[in-house]
């Protein structure tokens, strides 16, 4: 007999700004606490985490701001696009990002949003620091850098 494929981590969405604006340290896979609608939502790929932030609230890690629209054919029983979702987390893991934004001034910003091998639905967090302007200019700088090296040495050789 022949074994099942088992699916790859299919991506829903990215918050690519997050490299851009932040230094990522330390990162995480969460699990969230989603209704029907919102499954069925995500399975159509349709997420926006980029304006998004988790914190702390009442001992529970939250992800705040997270866009998941609207299940066409969930009619009445629909969720709330913006509403607060609980991420699953150790309580260790709770207490050592809590002290890290409390005690450092970090910021838990998530990174990517997808499905892994079972098909559950995972964010990956991270403990970001803010960069200032000069940061960013310099990855900006960095990353132009490196995109004419590669130009350089495929026309080369």
């Amino acid at each position: 007999m022949t074994e099942p494929k088992s699916q790859a981590r299919k991506l829903i969405a990215e918050n690519r700004r997050a490299r851009f604006d932040y230094f990522l340290e330390d990162s995480l896979e969460a699990g969230l606490v989603l209704t029907g609608s919102e499954v069925k939502s995500l399975r159509l790929g349709r997420a926006n985490i980029a304006e998004s932030y988790a914190s702390v609230e009442r001992g529970e890690m939250v992800l705040i701001n997270a866009y998941i629209p609207e299940y066409p054919g969930a009619n009445r029983f629909n969720h709330e696009p913006r509403r607060g979702r609980k991420l699953l987390l150790h309580r260790r893991q709770i207490a050592k990002l809590t002290q890290a934004v409390q005690r450092e001034g970090r910021t838990i910003v998530p990174v990517k949003l997808f499905f892994d091998e079972k098909g559950r639905a995972k964010l990956e967090i991270a403990l970001a620091k803010g960069k200032k302007l000069h940061d960013k200019r310099a990855t900006e700088a960095d990353k132009d850098w490196k995109r004419d090296q590669a130009r350089l040495m495929r026309d080369r050789g």
